[in-house]
Parts: C-alpha cells; structure tokens; sequence
C-alpha cells in the first residue's frame, strides 16, 4: 500500500526496511520523545516493525506502517504509522517521525493530514488520535495544524529516558474532518 502528498510517497513496510529504520531510530532526536529509546541491537528495531509488516496479509488490518521518503528525490525521511482498535469503535491512532534535519518544513503535517484522511475516507474510522509528550512542542504544533484538539492530559504515561512523562491526548472526529 503506497500513500502519497504534494511531497511525500508513504511506502508500506518491508523487511527490506529493517536497516534503514534501524539506523533511523538510533538518532538521538528521532529518539527523543520515543517510548521505545534508541534501540540496543537491530532485534529491537525487528520486534517494533514485525506487527506492521505481518499484519499486512490479516483481513481486517489493525496495524499499518510505512516508510516516508521525499517525492522529488526518493531520500529516505522518515517513518509512520496507525494502529486501529477493534472494528467496533472505529478509531485509530496515528504515529510519525521524521529526519531532525527535515523538522519545521511541514512534512509531518503533511504526513498526519495525509493519515487523517485515510483513516477517515479509507478505512471509514470514526475517529483518529495521537498522543504527544507535554514538552514535544513541534509535535504539538503539527497535530493542531491537522485538525485535532487537545481532549486532555494523561499524567505519567510514557516512560522516557527513564523518567514518566505526562501526555496530552489529541484527536479528531469524523464529523470534524467533513467539515473542513
């Protein structure tokens, strides 16, 4: 499954990817906000992406990723991602992250608008979530760019560096996106 933008192609997972994304999540700032750390050893790296790539052959699907690369000359940027919960509540949450060098260009509101979209004309979601470290203020700005709202805060939910973190929830409705 291939998603694109004005500048971006999503490119489902593959195996193939596991060295790319693997050097990607060891940067520092990739890390930064992650749950998951810089990854010890390329086993990490393959237990994060496993779900996503096998769950490519289950009808229905609750896990989707993809690798992120620029349009115009196929640099790898980044990665992203969505997780639904079961049929029944329609809802999806939306991941991204993108090269440091890259941040402040709109390429991770131009991936969480492009989510958003296939989340809501696709898959027929309800409604579509994204959850973002207090202090991660270039994440916020990127989620309220693409229609969410901040429904609340999550204190102490993401273990970071070894520190609990708070978490501000964001999200958006159906009936949000329609209106747009």
């Amino acid at each position: 499954m291939r998603l694109e933008t004005d500048r971006l192609v999503l490119q489902e997972l593959s195996w193939n990817d596991l060295d790319k994304i693997h050097v990607f999540h060891s940067i520092p700032d990739v890390a930064k906000f992650n749950t998951i750390g810089i990854p010890e050893h390329i086993s990490v790296t393959k237990n994060i992406i496993k779900g996503a790539i096998e769950d490519q052959a289950n009808k229905p699907r609750s896990i989707y990723g993809w690798t992120v690369w620029l349009k115009d000359d196929h640099t790898f940027m980044g990665e992203t991602g969505m997780s639904l919960s079961n049929d029944r509540f329609k809802r999806g949450e939306i991941h991204y992250h993108i090269a440091p060098e890259l941040w402040g260009q709109g390429y991770a509101t131009e991936i969480a608008q492009r989510l958003i979209k296939f989340g809501f004309e696709d898959l027929n979601l309800h409604r579509i979530e994204a959850g973002v470290a207090t202090n991660n203020i270039g994440s916020i700005r990127v989620l309220e760019k693409s229609g969410m709202h901040r429904e609340g805060l999550r204190r102490g939910i993401l273990p970071i560096r070894g520190e609990w973190c708070d978490n501000y929830m964001y999200a958006i409705l159906e009936g949000d996106y329609l209106q747009k």
